[in-house]
């Protein structure tokens, strides 16, 4: 009997990335383009809304070019409360998340411009911005985070590059030249796996 492995990929569009070629793709975005509302793709908006699936449900999740727009604090009027939809998102991945599942997220970051260019980029990310949801005593639980993370990979990679969870050898060695010849490198990568209970 073959294994299934499900992979979400957050802010799909029309065009959702399978980046470990799971066996089922599945897709949540604010608009999905052609795509039509169904369960494998869902219509939501993340900043405001938890992921529309249930809980330890997928092998893989992905973020391309979304981590960057979501608000790393907004302003709930009607609960007269500060909220962090980052976090909450973070989280959010970690629950739909198995036991071991891992979260990819490919975002353009400092001192890039592309990090700031884009007037719609309100959330910079770092080197060291995932560092605040990996281990038992993750910085990000004092504002709300649950879950657990372990670092898999954390490096910059040419976003041509970054599109596969693969890094042939090939690959590499432009991304070095791309990151320390070139310098033309805009987006970090993180695989993060998440660590909970069976």
């Amino acid at each position: 009997m073959k294994t299934i492995y499900r992979h979400l990929d957050l802010g799909c569009g029309d065009a959702p990335r399978n980046p470990f070629e799971a066996t089922e793709l599945y897709g949540v975005d604010v608009y999905l383009g052609t795509i039509e509302p169904g369960k494998y793709f869902k219509q939501c908006n993340f900043v405001l809304q938890p992921i529309p699936f249930e809980d330890s449900f997928f092998d893989y999740v992905s973020a391309f070019d979304v981590l960057e727009h979501i608000p790393r604090v907004a302003i709930d009027k009607t609960a007269d409360a500060i909220t962090h939809p980052f976090i909450d998102l973070m989280s959010e991945v970690h629950r739909v998340l198995k036991p071991g599942g891992i979260f990819y997220a490919s975002t353009p970051a400092f001192p890039s411009p592309e990090a700031f260019q884009d007037p719609t980029h309100v959330n910079v990310i770092t080197e060291g911005t995932h560092e605040y949801f990996c281990g038992p005593d993750a910085y990000a639980k004092r504002y709300g985070f649950k879950g657990e993370y372990r670092v898999l990979e954390a490096q910059w990679l040419y976003a041509t590059y970054a599109q596969s969870a693969k890094r042939p050898l090939i690959n590499r060695i432009k991304n070095f030249h791309k990151r320390w010849i070139k310098k033309s490198i805009s987006h970090f990568v993180w695989q993060l796996q998440a660590i909970k209970e069976i």
